[in-house]
């Protein structure tokens, strides 16, 4: 989520990102790695039930711009969204054994493939 972010607030000295997506970005917004946590989090473009939300010094959305689909919160803060082919979250859905977040990513590439070839 910080390498997508358009604007980090509180960057480190010398941080940069790659950008992508028009938001901007806390750092270690949930805290730092003693206190990591897990939750769960309700997705938009995931079916069925809430996904096991891992966040590690996890950032929050402070706020997106008008082409930022923002598909999750926990706890009244952004913590999961979409611009285009770019998808980003806080916390880390690589360490559950749930892959519904990485296929919603694919659903999405696959789409934007399709469309580019009609």
């Amino acid at each position: 989520m910080i390498m997508l972010a358009d604007k980090i607030l509180d960057p480190r000295s010398g941080q940069e990102t790659i950008g992508g997506i028009d938001m901007i970005v806390r750092r270690n917004a949930f805290g730092r790695q003693n206190e990591s946590f897990e939750a769960e989090v309700d997705v938009r473009g995931v079916p069925g039930h809430p996904v096991e939300g891992v966040f590690i010094r996890a950032p929050w959305v402070e706020s997106v711009g008008a082409e930022v689909e923002v598909l999750a919160e926990h706890d009244g803060h952004i913590v999961a969204v979409r611009q285009g082919t770019a998808l980003a979250t806080s916390f880390h859905p690589e360490l559950t054994g749930d892959h519904r977040v990485h296929s919603l990513f694919v659903d999405m590439v696959r789409a934007n493939r399709t469309a580019e070839s009609l």
